[in-house]
């Protein structure tokens, strides 16, 4: 599977946002695509049709497999509550029928070490697709902490980083604290978008095009040895 992994230091930080500029940004170098593993609160909260809004996104674009729990709660416990098994081999199986053309930013459901049942956790997703992480992280107060213990243990599971997008105010002090002490690439800075419209989402995919360099890049040399 060729794509990357867009994880968060916490739930609500921005990963639909940053998974829409992403899919509009690699999508100019060849073929892309999206896909949310894990969506719970499905009732108020459908992350793949929001990212299939913002970006635009066609129907071979978006993929629609996946688990989808009622409940707005960790997976595990949504699971649990509407009396289904969620595991790692079920989402395998649905991983191996994406288009193996496609590049895919694919969107983790919280955070790093939200749980997928009593064994399992997201990190361990994240190994078993093969995929480098995205980190999602909030531009203010706080965020060099959340970003670095993020960092911190996706490293100490040999989750290779591909880099880190800060969302919210531009905060020059903390994305240097958070390149210095974590030994990370701050790829983008997102603002928060007002008017979350296909338009603004499609501007700044272009715009942090540039900044996603790495993500670009990487995409056309994987493309080219697929």
């Amino acid at each position: 599977m060729r794509g990357i992994f867009v994880t968060g230091t916490d739930t609500g930080v921005g990963k639909t946002v940053t998974s829409a500029v992403v899919l509009a940004a690699i999508r100019k170098f060849g073929p892309a695509g999206y896909w949310k593993p894990v969506q719970t609160g499905i009732e108020n909260d459908d992350d793949t049709a929001e990212v299939e809004r913002l970006a635009d996104g066609s129907a071979e674009e978006i993929a629609q497999d996946g688990i989808r729990l009622p409940r707005p709660l960790s997976p595990h416990l949504a699971a649990r509550l509407a009396g289904r098994s969620l595991r790692i081999e079920q989402l395998m199986e649905m991983a191996g029928r994406l288009d193996s053309r496609r590049f895919w930013v694919v969107e983790g459901a919280g955070g790093l070490l939200v749980p997928l049942n009593d064994t399992e956790m997201m990190a361990d997703l994240i190994r078993s697709l093969g995929l480098p992480g995205l980190i999602t992280a909030r531009s203010g107060l706080g965020t060099i902490n959340h970003t670095l213990l993020t960092v911190s243990e996706m490293r100490r599971r040999g989750i290779p980083i591909a880099g880190v997008v800060l969302v919210g105010e531009p905060n020059t002090e903390n994305r240097r604290a958070i390149e210095r002490y974590g030994g990370v690439d701050v790829l983008a800075e997102l603002p928060v978008l007002k008017r979350l419209v296909a338009g603004a989402i499609e501007a700044e995919g272009l715009r942090a095009a540039g900044q996603l360099r790495q993500l670009v890049h990487g995409s056309q040399a994987q493309a080219s040895t697929a």
